[in-house]
């Protein structure tokens, strides 16, 4: 299994960094586990609509460009819908037994993802309707990504 994270911007924490590096490393005894980043597009703290509507286009594409066609794809959004780490381990387990074995989750931006990006998802997830960091999510993900495959061995890691 190859699970990909596509991410807008780079990572500064050193803190988040040692985190998601921690996960990636018990990841690796079960899936091959990147993080790609694409650049963020510059821009003024205060945009008109269509000024966000350009930047999220942009990156858009960014991210889309690291995306191939055999991929099933996990948008990260507010509106997706929300799973319990069980839900989420069956669902990722399913996704394998079926032949899907390249799953790739994005993480947009700031201003979030474009439309494009959107219908190129397979699925919307959505951990709550907290606002969180982007690079926090990073590691959340990692965790959760993580958390699902040792549900899925029975581990007493899940509690």
């Amino acid at each position: 299994m190859n699970i990909k994270v596509v991410v807008v911007g780079k990572l500064k924490e050193k803190y988040l960094k040692q985190g998601i590096a921690e996960y990636a490393k018990r990841l690796s005894k079960f899936c091959k586990f990147e993080i790609v980043e694409v650049n963020d597009e510059k821009a003024p703290e205060k945009l008109s609509a269509a000024e966000m509507e350009q930047v999220k286009i942009i990156e858009g594409s960014r991210i889309l460009d690291k995306i191939k066609d055999k991929e099933y794809v996990f948008v990260l959004a507010i509106e997706g819908k929300e799973r319990s780490s069980e839900e989420f381990s069956t669902e990722l387990s399913k996704l394998t037994t079926y032949g899907k074995s390249d799953i790739t989750f994005v993480i947009g931006g700031s201003l979030g993802v474009s439309k494009d990006v959107m219908s190129r998802a397979n699925a919307e997830i959505s951990f709550g309707r907290f606002t969180l960091p982007h690079q926090l999510m990073r590691l959340v993900l990692t965790e959760q990504i993580y958390r699902a495959f040792m549900i899925n061995i029975g581990s007493p890691y899940h509690k």
